[in-house]
């Protein structure tokens, strides 16, 4: 296969994570003979000090010509107190919104052997594995208006949360559509008690659902959602919801894991490029250090194989090198216990491609 696919390393550790993530694509480029051409482009902070704006057309250009596109991480407190329209972030939700990327995916897969990282205990992190599918596009990240007015009282704010019941029906859609290719359990996520959005996302919903008469869905309130998350992880399989809730409660299903450094995700258009990247944020305190955690960059690798390029066995050699590496015992700072050694961003990323040549050259597909 030949296929470009534009890296975006944006700010902080951004650049750290994603030079792995180039040395893995140019691994399973050259393990099954592919073609890959990954340029690269600038975005959010690194954009701003360059071009003065977050998001060039150059970058933006870049992007709308390749079969997915892979970013690293933006923003950081250097750029905190710019207008809102000059803000790192600004430039990712416009490329988001440029590509038409409406899906974010966040698979949430509890390793028992990293069960000891995280906050909860193991018995009630056993068998978590889940799918959170956000909303991308509508609600309050994107509504207008959005501004700041004097009134008679003094200063006042406005943002619009704003969906069109389309927005909502292809999320909802995709949401079913995983849900019957995993344990066919899907719970729907709103505030259906308080705003009117939420009442038609649940209308939509249970519409929807009459196409999907192997699906059993669940209604839950935001509010119990992010407690049932902490208090009982397992009982989710896909978790559909729209994107200031989805924002929320997939960072908080990210502490399940024991680190957020860990957790790749994939945003989805309907016919465009995909758009891939770990969720952790640029975490500019260790930015350039040789700390950060690059397999959540790694295993959006293994997603951006997956559903942009269709390259399930490629993916699954990347998630099973992935899996081998953290088996073996290979960890970064932010997974050790105490007495535990760790390694770099570097060396972790030259362990994954280790394994995954070794066990595509061995046929050693145990894992």
């Amino acid at each position: 296969m030949q296929a470009t696919l534009t890296i975006l390393s944006g700010d902080g550790v951004g650049p750290e994570v994603t030079a792995q993530a180039e040395k893995l694509l140019t691994t399973v480029a050259t393990v099954f003979h592919h073609d890959f051409y990954l340029p690269t482009g600038l975005i959010g902070g690194a954009a701003l000090e360059a071009t003065g704006e977050p998001l060039p057309d150059a970058t933006l250009s870049l992007c709308r010509q390749s079969e997915a596109v892979l970013l690293g991480a933006v923003g950081g407190p250097k750029w905190d107190t710019l207008p809102g329209n000059k803000r790192p972030e600004t430039g990712l939700l416009g490329l988001r919104k440029a590509l038409q990327v409406f899906a974010n995916l966040r698979p949430i897969l509890v390793w028992p052997e990293l069960s000891g990282a995280s906050p909860l205990k193991p018995e009630v992190l056993s068998g978590t594995d889940m799918v959170l599918v956000r909303e991308l596009t509508g609600g309050l990240y994107f509504g207008v208006p959005r501004e700041r007015r004097f009134e008679d009282s003094g200063l006042a704010v406005v943002d619009t949360l704003h969906y069109t019941e389309r927005e909502m029906e292809r999320l909802i859609r995709l949401g079913f559509t995983m849900a019957q290719g995993r344990r066919g359990q899907l719970i729907s996520v709103d505030k259906a008690n308080v705003l009117e959005s939420s009442r038609l996302w649940r209308e939509v919903v249970e519409r929807v659902s009459i196409e999907f008469p192997g699906v059993q869905v669940q209604h839950m309130l935001v509010d119990s959602a992010a407690m049932q998350l902490v208090k009982n992880p397992r009982q989710f399989d896909v978790l559909v919801t729209e994107n200031l809730f989805g924002d929320i409660l997939s960072d908080e299903a990210a502490t399940l894991t024991g680190s957020i450094g860990m957790l790749p995700s994939a945003s989805l258009s309907e016919n465009g490029p995909g758009l891939y990247e770990p969720i952790h944020g640029s975490a500019p305190d260790i930015a350039g250090q040789n700390l950060a955690n690059p397999l959540g960059t790694l295993l959006s690798v293994a997603m951006l194989l997956r559903f942009s390029l269709k390259l399930m066995r490629e993916a699954e050699a990347v998630e099973r090198a992935v899996r081998s590496v953290v088996s073996a015992g290979y960890r970064t700072r932010d997974l050790v216990q105490p007495g535990e050694n760790w390694i770099g961003t570097d060396k972790m990323g030259d362990k994954v491609c280790q394994y995954l040549r070794e066990e595509e050259q061995n046929g050693e597909h145990t894992i």
